[in-house]
């Protein structure tokens, strides 16, 4: 199976494992709750794939790579302890609580959720020493005599052999013991969550010239070549900020990522051909409508100019898509508490204006139960969010865009008590004034967007018709998490049109092929 396949059957296996009855039983005892072992190549995302599972279900994780670990860290230090037997006193050796489940319970504390997801990864190359008590782990779900605490699912994952030196192979007294889920690598499957995550338009382009590229390990002279998910994915990140500090990207960038020479001076090449494009085509003036004269020479152009092309427009909407997403998420987050501030003062909780006499540096007021200030009430909430993410951030809780959008939210909070304190307003009138304004600008930056996916429809269409290229377009954004939903939002006209032309057309091809085939 494909990582998304594997997400999918490992989020069942959570929701299955912590099922309860109407008292409060697990419908599946804990001693039947087999560890899952997902079994697959290196960097094809099984770690990634944990957070977004933790995330989705929201529940906490708490992550370890065995091979960090000793035989003494795993089960704990031996103490000696005074027991009485048989009348008698004896000294008897016990242990200190494992590393790893103290680290369950102070999730737990940190995050106050109960259930959750220990991933052990590694988990076939431990040493020889720790070997037996992973068997009695994955039995018992514990470590020495301390069980690892009920509502946490037990998620493992490893490497084959030919990928790992150190791998010891499982026998089937410990497979007995698991669920077992062989994941293998898939490009099209890494590109949806590329799409999500702002992976570079180079190294999609490329990919998807070159899609046995994504994922190459060899034996060479010199020793394994090896490129993975995790390597493309690491690339991109540092290229975009290198773009952003305006530092120069050498042939030798790409090789420290790309543990293949071949595959990274092949990029390489291409990386300077998409600049090269980026510049030649000026995308910026095709987003704004507007005809570059060197376009004309693109309609002969070899085909992957073409997919550069298509990938450099999909790549520059794609920012905007998902700009568009914060500012509408933060915007709706923000509305609710205005609502909020509309309901109390309704209800003679709130008063408008602000505590004057309120000392500097006192502790914020309460937030239910008496009448206070508006802005008073407005700097508590603001100072409660500030709290609130600083904990689950604590708690590693937050996925990369529910944090863009909290962090969106208290800058917008911070901005509006500035503005009252600026303005010498603490009214809701005011309040609402503010949220119209942005709310104004925030639609003319989403129509803004509409055009220029309207524009690069056109330009698409007038320069190659209504061909392969901008079948590829429409498939581009289709598989865009960001786009599709801008799209399905915002009700884009030049995007239904071309995608039911193209539906006709293909549906005008197969019928066709069918009388054909009666001839």
């Amino acid at each position: 199976m494909n990582i998304q396949e594997a997400k999918e059957e490992i989020i069942r296996t959570v929701r299955a494992y912590l099922a309860k009855d109407e008292d409060g039983s697990y419908l599946i005892p804990r001693e039947r709750q087999r560890p899952v072992l997902l079994m697959g190549a290196p960097g094809i995302g099984k770690t990634a794939v944990m957070r977004q599972i933790a995330e989705e279900l929201g529940i906490s994780l708490v992550s370890y790579t065995i091979t960090h670990h000793t035989r003494q860290s795993a089960i704990g230090l031996p103490v000696v302890s005074e027991k009485r037997y048989g009348g008698k006193r004896c000294s008897v050796t016990e242990y200190t609580m494992s590393e790893i489940v103290a680290s369950v319970y102070e999730q737990i504390e940190r995050s106050k959720i109960a259930e959750g997801i220990l991933f052990l990864d590694e988990i076939n190359c431990v040493s020889e020493t720790l070997a037996p008590t992973m068997l009695q782990f994955l039995q018992y779900k514990r470590f020495g005599t301390h069980e690892v605490p009920a509502g946490y699912v037990i998620v493992t994952a490893g490497n084959p052999p030919e990928y790992n030196k150190s791998v010891r192979d499982f026998d089937i007294v410990t497979l007995d013991r698991v669920r077992r889920l062989d994941v293998r690598e898939d490009f099209p499957v890494w590109k949806k969550y590329a799409l999500r995550q702002g992976i570079h338009g180079a190294v999609l382009s490329y990919l998807e010239i070159k899609k046995d590229r994504f994922y190459s390990v060899r034996a060479a002279a010199g020793g394994t070549r090896f490129v993975t998910a995790r390597g493309w994915e690491d690339l991109s990140d540092s290229l975009k900020v290198y773009e952003r500090l305006g530092l120069s990207v050498e042939r030798e960038f790409a090789a420290s990522f790309l543990q293949d020479p071949e595959i990274a001076e092949d990029f390489s090449i291409y990386y300077e051909l998409y600049r090269k494009y980026r510049t030649q085509y000026r995308i910026p003036e095709l987003l704004r409508g507007e005809r570059p004269e060197n376009t004309g020479q693109l309609k002969e152009a070899p085909f992957d100019e073409k997919l550069s092309l298509i990938g450099l427009l999909v790549s520059a909407l794609g920012q905007e898509f998902q700009r568009w997403a914060l500012e509408l998420s933060v915007q709706r987050e923000l509305f609710e508490i205005l609502k909020t501030v509309r309901d109390m003062l309704s209800r003679g909780e709130l008063r408008e204006g602000s505590n004057a006499e309120r000392k500097a540096g006192s502790t914020a007021p309460e937030l239910r139960g008496q009448c206070i200030y508006l802005k008073d009430w407005l700097e508590a909430t603001l100072r409660a969010q500030r709290a609130q993410l600083k904990e689950r951030e604590e708690a590693q809780l937050l996925g990369r865009e529910e944090a863009q959008r909290e962090r969106g939210l208290l800058l917008r909070l911070q901005e509006l008590c500035g503005e009252m304190l600026r303005e010498r307003r603490a009214d809701y009138s005011f309040l609402k004034q503010r949220f119209a304004i942005s709310e104004e600008e925030r639609r003319a930056r989403e129509q803004e967007t509409d055009r220029h996916l309207t524009n690069v429809f056109r330009f698409l269409a007038e320069t190659f018709g209504e061909q392969q290229e901008l079948v590829l377009f429409l498939s581009e954004l289709d598989a865009g998490y960001y786009s599709l939903r801008f799209v399905q939002e915002t009700g884009n006209e030049a995007y239904y049109r071309y995608n039911r032309i193209l539906l006709l057309k293909d549906r005008r091809e197969e019928l066709k092929e069918e009388v054909m085939r009666l001839l």
